[in-house]
């Protein structure tokens, strides 16, 4: 389903197959061989000048701050693209890209329905993980943490401040559930815009809202020469001043 700030599902998935590896067929098994095989070699080189203990700020989401800032000016196509992971009770892990819409010492805040697949895995299992890939930086920031609901005033904020389209979407949208055609989906948001037409207020939808992430552990990833990469991750610690340590991390 559609995500109101421009991605186009819960999950990314597909609908293809292994075909091409199940086939009897040996052309078709060949060409899939030949497509692997030219996976192997592809690779990039990082020449990056690294990331040391000496470089960190005190904690997190100052360091956070700092390269987000970095990420921002690079023009970057979307620095606060991120891909959030959940795993249900079972533990069956689901992904997908969704948008940062705030951070401060608090944690990692995101909007979504709350009757999405990711949302009903947090009821069930609020553990998650979040990735922040800044591939042409050579840059990731893995995070794990407890996700839990923001307050409804802070949402509602955030509701408001949202172009008129996105707010309307989000009572359009029924997110995660099957919809016949896209045509019903736009009927729905004809609807809802008749309903409240633009120049009127858009009331919060009560099956929508945020998420804020408390981070436990938060991973810097720097890419460097002969896949010996930086990986420099805080982890939470009551005991030292900060409240954080740093390990590193072999690649």
């Amino acid at each position: 389903m559609s995500h109101a700030d421009g991605y186009t599902s819960d999950d990314y998935t597909s609908d293809e197959t292994d075909d091409a590896y199940d086939s009897d067929d040996g052309l078709e098994y060949g060409l899939a061989f030949d497509l692997q095989h030219d996976l192997t070699a592809m690779r990039a080189h990082y020449r990056s000048a690294g990331l040391s203990e000496a470089e960190l700020t005190a904690g997190p989401y100052e360091q956070f701050a700092h390269w987000f800032t970095e990420a921002a000016a690079s023009e970057l196509h979307e620095p606060n693209a991120m891909v959030v992971s959940t795993a249900d009770a079972s533990g069956r892990p689901s992904s997908r890209t969704v948008l940062l819409k705030g951070y401060d010492r608090r944690g990692f805040v995101f909007y979504t329905n709350y009757n999405s697949r990711k949302a009903r895995e947090i009821a069930q299992n609020p553990r998650v993980s979040l990735l922040f890939p800044w591939y042409p930086l050579a840059r990731q920031v893995v995070v794990t943490g407890t996700a839990e609901r923001v307050p409804a005033e802070e949402t509602a904020a955030y509701f408001r401040a949202r172009p008129y389209g996105s707010r309307i979407g989000a009572w359009a949208s029924e997110q995660s559930t099957v919809v016949a055609s896209r045509a019903e989906l736009d009927a729905a948001y004809e609807r809802m815009a008749a309903r409240h037409p633009e120049g009127e207020p858009v009331p919060v939808p009560p099956h929508w809202g945020g998420f804020r992430v408390t981070a436990e552990t938060v991973e810097f990833w720097q890419g460097r020469e002969n896949r010996l990469h930086d990986r420099l991750r805080y982890v939470r610690d009551e005991t030292t001043k900060s409240g954080w340590q740093v390990e590193r991390l072999c690649p």
